[in-house]
């Protein structure tokens, strides 16, 4: 049940077979330019993404939730935000206070704001510092879809984006540490075993789609060790670059720089994945970011249904095939809804520009690389926009979901895409959907394999999914199919280490 105000609604306000939280796009930086926003919000140091935000209500459910009970509210209980309050006026003492006494600083407004959504939107250093200080959330989205340091971009500080930047990558690090001892007892309760998938990419731009790569990933499973190879050494919007690339994960290892290990088996080098960046590499996230436009891109799940796929023109029949040798019945996925918001109100028109041209050229299918762009500017921090004469009791007083403006007014474009994908469930998988779910947990660094992962924590029908369609990017779509799955006893050692005629090279996948 859900409760507000000590008053107990019997029956949730939302309801539908997948949680709203289900899905999230994200991509992952390279080092070329222009980058969207998004690029650069989900990317950590570390990189095992951690599986699931603190226990909360997300946002997209909260302003539905909070819209249904509106007429409910009394003017007393719009005073059960004094951490917001605090923060809309820049009241450090009342914000210490507050948080001594124990309120939450997860704790989100009929708006899907946190405290720190509101002080940064306000630009209150004081108030956003404090905040920050004591870990309040950066990842959390309000209704729109904006998470803090979206706010901050948009308002321009150049040393607020630093410190929630910052913060970001160690709460990532914190929760990641945290999922570690689930991911060691997984690893030795489950056999060794062989795990291969192929993926192939799909487009609705034909030239693009023609140049789109596929790519087999095989996966070894030892101990509290595993192994990835793939040859997609790269893919997001922008480029993707063929190689022979392999993921090493070791669960136990003495030493923490030795956990993740990826190699160029080409080359012969390898890199350990880095746990801290430098100041410059942060300085250079803090630029791209103040120099592209800032991206909220999400699958809307309010109206998913999965329905039974069926063949033949005259009698129909429900849909079943072999793939390998597993049984497989198809359903349509159906309500998929692609929502891509973007703000650009801190941006100049050269900004806008260079980024308009470079999405052309991706449009066209002309090979985009890191020649064609120059070097980053440093950026300096914007003039503060200037207070919105928008009052406390306005902003409490508003429709949920409907906040009047607090920041920098946005210059907002929205775009929206259905999908109707096919996912392929066999009951005859002799693996979970848990399981898979933690070993994709792992692999995170490559951004395809953690969007698949969050596809498949949704609800899905009876089974595992064998075969799956999924869009990764606007124009992009992969169907991802489990060919083979093996139990094992005789996997050799030699799969997890590095081998001794390879060199240590820290600069070769940069974006580690």
């Amino acid at each position: 049940m859900y409760v507000i105000s000590n008053k107990t609604l019997k029956k949730p306000v939302f309801e539908g077979p997948i949680h709203p939280g289900a899905y999230e796009f994200l991509g992952k930086k390279v080092h070329v330019l222009p980058y969207t926003f998004a690029d650069l919000i989900d990317r950590t140091g570390v990189l095992i993404a951690k599986r699931r935000e603190p226990a909360r209500t997300p946002a997209e459910d909260l302003c539905q939730f909070s819209a249904g009970v509106r007429e409910e509210m009394t003017a007393s209980d719009l005073e059960t935000y004094p951490l917001h309050k605090a923060a809309f006026f820049n009241d450090v003492q009342s914000i210490s206070q507050l948080i001594k006494a124990g309120r939450s600083l997860y704790e989100q407004d009929m708006h899907g704001n946190t405290a720190l959504h509101i002080s940064t939107m306000l630009g209150h250093r004081e108030a956003t510092a404090l905040l920050l200080a004591h870990n309040a959330p950066v990842k959390v989205k309000n209704c729109d879809g904006w998470n803090p340091l979206m706010e901050a971009v948009s308002y321009g500080d150049r040393q607020i984006i630093t410190e929630m930047l910052r913060k970001l990558k160690a709460q990532s690090r914190t929760g990641i540490s945290s999922r570690k001892p689930h991911l060691i007892k997984m690893m030795e309760d489950i056999g060794d075993f062989y795990l291969e998938l192929k993926w192939d990419f799909q487009s609705w731009i034909p030239l693009l789609s023609r140049m789109l790569p596929s790519d087999v990933c095989q996966i070894y499973k030892k101990g509290t060790q595993l192994r990835m190879d793939t040859t997609l050494a790269d893919f997001n919007e922008r480029r993707w670059e063929r190689g022979d690339i392999s993921f090493v994960f070791n669960a136990k290892a003495k030493h923490e720089s030795d956990e993740l290990i990826i190699m160029d088996n080409n080359t012969k080098v390898f890199q350990r994945v880095r746990h801290e960046e430098s100041e410059a590499e942060v300085d250079e996230e803090v630029d791209v970011l103040m120099s592209s436009d800032i991206v909220s891109a999400q699958m809307s799940t309010k109206t998913i249904t999965f329905r039974q796929a069926f063949s033949g023109w005259v009698f129909k029949h429900a849909r079943e095939e072999q793939i390998g040798d597993y049984n497989v019945n198809f359903y349509l996925v159906e309500g998929m809804k692609l929502v891509s918001r973007k703000r650009r109100e801190h941006l100049t028109a050269d900004d806008i520009k260079k980024n308009k041209s470079f999405m052309q050229s991706l449009a066209s299918g002309a090979a985009v690389g890191d020649e064609d762009f120059k070097s980053l500017q440093h950026r300096k921090s914007l003039a503060p926009p200037g207070r919105m004469p928008t009052t406390w009791e306005e902003y409490v007083g508003a429709a949920p979901g409907a906040a009047p403006p607090l920041g920098r007014a946005q210059i907002l474009k929205q775009n929206e895409k259905q999908f109707t994908a096919l996912i392929g469930m066999s009951e005859d998988f002799p693996m979970g959907v848990e399981v898979l779910l933690d070993i994709l947990e792992i692999v995170a660094p490559f951004k395809h394999l953690e969007k698949l992962r969050r596809f498949c924590e949704a609800r899905l029908p009876p089974g595992f999914p064998v075969r799956v369609e999924i869009p990764l990017l606007p124009t992009i779509s992969a169907k991802v199919t489990f060919q083979k799955l093996q139990f094992v006893s005789n996997l050799s050692d030699k799969l997890f280490y590095v081998p001794t005629s390879y060199r240590e090279d820290p600069t070769r996948f940069p974006d580690l």
